[in-house]
């Protein structure tokens, strides 16, 4: 999975988790498997947030790995390409890093 793509972002979430209730999460890379974060979280490995994307509404992912500042979730599921552009185009203002088709 580490070989799928990864878009550039800035977009910030509230995701809702089981104990800690409503956590921030500043989504700085997106790939159809699942998102890098930014920021201090107090969440330990295999813990599930449900976060709401537009296009794809909610989704769970738990988080893989938690270095420093920088943390990576796996989706539950894989986004359909489809949906996942949609998506890209939604969040990512930039036209030239939105992927090319």
């Amino acid at each position: 999975m580490r070989r799928a793509v990864r878009h550039p972002v800035d977009h910030k979430v509230i995701g809702e988790h089981r104990q800690l209730g409503d956590v921030h999460l500043h989504i700085i890379n997106l790939s159809a498997h699942g998102f890098m974060a930014k920021g201090s979280l107090d969440l330990g490995r295999g813990e599930r947030v449900i976060i709401r994307l537009p296009v794809i509404g909610r989704i769970e992912a738990h988080l893989i790995w938690a270095h420093d500042e920088r943390s990576g979730f796996q989706f539950e599921r894989i986004i359909r390409t489809d949906d996942f552009l949609k998506l890209i185009d939604a969040i990512q203002p930039n036209p030239r890093l939105r992927p090319r088709r």
